[in-house]
């Protein structure tokens, strides 16, 4: 049985030993003749066989690569974390290792390969290093990036990676280590250029853009000129360009770019036959890197841009800080206009109406103020045009004629003893069309218990002038109803007299225009004496209106000059300085106690 039992053991061992010898040649044979680049690599790091196709990739025999240090051979002492890793493998501590490596051929040329490495298994020692050529696909995905972050038209950055290089720019470690540490940017925008598309169409449209870039390009270069870093030209899409500089000098170097761009374009373009002019409006943007971000860049370029564009095309702009802070403060309060009503925000000071003949007080105009909680006490001028654009105007309009018909009210019940003064309400076209002036100014006074004849109702000379259908309308029944209809700013608009035997109106409100050239008196400053076609012109207009039946009322008096010379022509109210700045209700009170304003 023993005999029996042992007598295969040494063939068997036999045939295995074959096998395991056959198959370490085949493999071996494989591994020699393989397409991939491969080394056998020991666990002190050194090559101990290496294949023809890896000799190849790196320039040279694999006989003469048995001996090295495999990771100097592919680099993989570059960067700490792939050199941790790859002996991590070596220890047999970590699975596997893949990276990517350019290398140096010995020819001149790079590689792209991705170095990978395991170990061998089966517990033999040391690792398998395999590379791969990748260079054509990374070239390729070279060439698609590059599609992709450029401007199939005029073969510039695009969008896209105009932003990259504008956010790698703000980061600290862009220009803490070297340079200025500011950024400039031009943001360009072609004038005119839709109606090149939409009359000698897109494709025309197209090498236009193509050849603005050629010549943006051109300005860039001869820019970058003896500098360290030449101004990136991009195109953002449509007819809008932006040429970005880092390390920027100053303001003075961002004005000469914007100056040279825009003596490049207005060199005509000669295109399929057509021979075009163009020109271009840039918002110019500067400042100190730190702190800044590519959002806030573009927003301050595009804001000036915009402001380029409004003051008239064909020229650069530079962020003006002052002005953006007032745009802001304007959009802040437009988004708060309407809550603010609803809060109260809102309150009327009333200045007086002064009869030039007595001094005495005989009315007052209410004048809207915003008591904002950020900015502080704001004027009509601030916040009225925000008020007519987005129809505000009509809410805040109604609450201002209650609440002057009701203090009206209020003083007339205070000082029974004394003739009752009318309240003049400033009204906006936009209230005559979006609302039922004529009904609410009914239910109002019914409501607070004013007399008609105790409201006068101003309109600027623009809006009453030529007015027909609802607006001459709303005046007449206005009119028809006892309301008083003033004409303020009169004198600035179309001064047109004539047509106001035609219209329902009881008083013009002289431009303060007109009053301030009644400031001295010859007499006394002979040197400074004004223009005496002045004085013609006012007593025309006053002779004119009293012969209608209209009275006038002098508005900006701040001189007793200014007093004397328009009683002796005949003006018959005066309102300004001279009299009384606008006043809380109380202090009108005070001046009804003594029925007078200051007489000059």
């Amino acid at each position: 049985m023993s005999g029996t039992s042992e007598g295969p053991t040494p063939a068997a061992d036999l045939d295995r030993s074959a096998v395991t010898d056959s198959d370490h040649t085949t493999y071996h044979r494989v591994f020699t003749a393989a397409p991939v680049a491969m080394a056998v690599v020991d666990r002190a790091g050194l090559v101990a066989d290496a294949n023809a196709a890896f000799g190849e990739l790196l320039g040279t025999g694999p006989d003469t690569l048995s001996g090295r240090v495999a990771a100097d051979l592919v680099d993989l002492a570059s960067d700490a974390r792939s050199w941790h890793a790859y002996r991590e493998v070596l220890r047999g501590r970590q699975a596997r290792l893949r990276c990517t490596r350019r290398l140096k051929h010995p020819e001149g040329h790079s590689v792209w390969v991705q170095v990978t490495v395991c170990p061998l298994g089966d517990g033999e020692p040391g690792v398998l290093l395999s590379v791969a050529d990748i260079s054509a696909r990374r070239e390729l995905q070279a060439r698609l990036r590059h599609l992709q972050m450029h401007d199939p038209v005029t073969r510039l950055p695009n969008r896209t990676l105009f932003f990259e290089r504008l956010s790698a720019a703000l980061e600290a470690e862009s220009y803490e280590q070297s340079g200025t540490g500011r950024i400039g940017l031009c943001y360009l925008d072609l004038d005119g250029f839709k109606a090149v598309n939409d009359t000698l169409g897109h494709r025309v449209g197209d090498r236009l853009l193509a050849s603005v870039a050629e010549r943006l390009t051109r300005v860039a270069d001869e820019a970058g000129y003896a500098r360290t870093v030449t101004p990136l030209v991009a195109r953002l899409g449509g007819d809008e360009f932006a040429l970005l500089v880092e390390d920027s000098t100053g303001t003075e170097q961002l004005a000469d770019l914007a100056d040279s761009a825009l003596k490049a374009l207005e060199e005509p373009f000669d295109l399929a036959g057509q021979r075009l002019s163009l020109t271009a409006s840039i918002g110019v943007v500067e400042r100190h890197a730190a702190g800044a971000t590519a959002t806030g860049l573009m927003q301050a370029a595009d804001t000036t841009l915009y402001w380029a564009k409004a003051d008239g095309k064909a020229r650069w702009t530079l962020f003006d800080p002052e002005r953006n802070a007032h745009r802001m403060t304007r959009q802040a309060l437009s988004s708060t206009l309407r809550p603010a009503i609803d809060r109260g925000e809102f309150a009327l000071e009333y200045q007086p109406l002064v009869g030039m003949e007595d001094g005495r007080l005989s009315g007052v105009e209410a004048l809207i103020r915003w008591n904002h909680p950020q900015f502080g006490t704001l004027t009509p001028n601030r916040f009225i045009g925000l008020a007519e654009e987005d129809g505000s105007i009509v809410q805040l309009g109604r609450w201002a004629l209650n609440t002057a018909c009701r203090q009206a009210r209020r003083w007339q019940l205070d000082h029974p003893e004394e003739p009752p003064i009318f309240v003049s309400v400033n009204v906006a076209v936009r209230q005559v069309w979006d609302s039922d002036l004529v009904s609410d100014v009914a239910e109002i006074l019914a409501d607070t218990g004013l007399a008609p004849h105790l409201l006068q109702l101003e309109l600027t000379e623009s809006a009453v002038m030529g007015s027909a259908g609802r607006p001459l309308q709303a005046l007449q029944a206005l009119s028809d109803m006892g309301v008083r209809i003033a004409i303020d700013d009169f004198g600035t608009g179309y001064s047109n007299l004539a047509y106001l035997s035609r219209l329902p109106v009881s008083t013009l409100k002289l431009d303060g225009s007109f009053v301030r050239g009644f400031q001295y008196e010859a007499d006394k400053n002979p040197a400074i004496a004004p223009n005496p076609a002045d004085e013609v012109i006012v007593e025309a207009m006053i002779q004119l209106a009293h012969r209608l039946g209209i009275t006038v009322t002098a508005e900006c008096v701040e001189t007793s000059a200014q007093a004397t010379r328009l009683r002796r022509i005949g003006c018959d109210t005066g309102q300004g300085w001279l009299y009384s700045r606008p006043v809380p209700p109380d202090r009108i009170s005070e001046l009804l106690d003594v029925n007078a304003c200051p007489q000059p």
